[in-house]
C-alpha cells in the first residue's frame, strides 16, 4: 500500500516522509534490479508514531511494484522483515538467508 504522503527523491537517494517540520527519511542505492536500504532515520521528537513502519511499508510496495529486489542492510529494515516475514519475495534471497525468512 502505497502513503501519498511519502515521496522518493531520486536526486538525494531517499524515501521522504515530512511530519510536523521535520522529516524521516529511509536511504537508499540503487542498482539494475535492486534497492539496497542503508538507513531509516526518524527525528527524535517524532519517534514512537509508527512513522519507520509507514516508511517500511511504503519502500516494500514500491519495490514490489518496480520489480526491485531489497537488499536490507539497515537494521531497522532487517528488523521489521523478520517481523514481517509476508514480505520474503521482494528481499534478495541472500537476505533472506541472513534473516531466515
Amino acid at each position: 500500500m502505497h502513503d501519498p504522503e511519502i515521496r522518493d527523491n531520486p536526486e538525494m537517494k531517499r524515501y521522504e516522509l515530512p511530519v510536523d517540520g521535520d522529516v524521516a527519511v529511509v536511504t537508499y542505492n540503487l542498482s539494475p534490479g535492486s534497492l539496497m536500504i542503508t538507513e531509516t532515520v526518524v527525528p527524535q521528537r517524532l519517534e514512537g508514531r509508527g512513522l519507520a513502519s509507514r516508511l517500511a511499508k511504503h519502500v516494500l510496495a514500491d519495490a514490489k511494484d518496480r520489480n526491485l529486489l531489497l537488499l536490507p542492510v539497515c537494521p531497522f529494515f532487517m528488523g521489521y522483515l523478520q517481523k514481517h516475514p509476508e514480505h520474503a519475495e521482494v528481499v534478495h534471497p541472500t537476505y533472506r538467508g541472513i534473516l531466515k525468512i
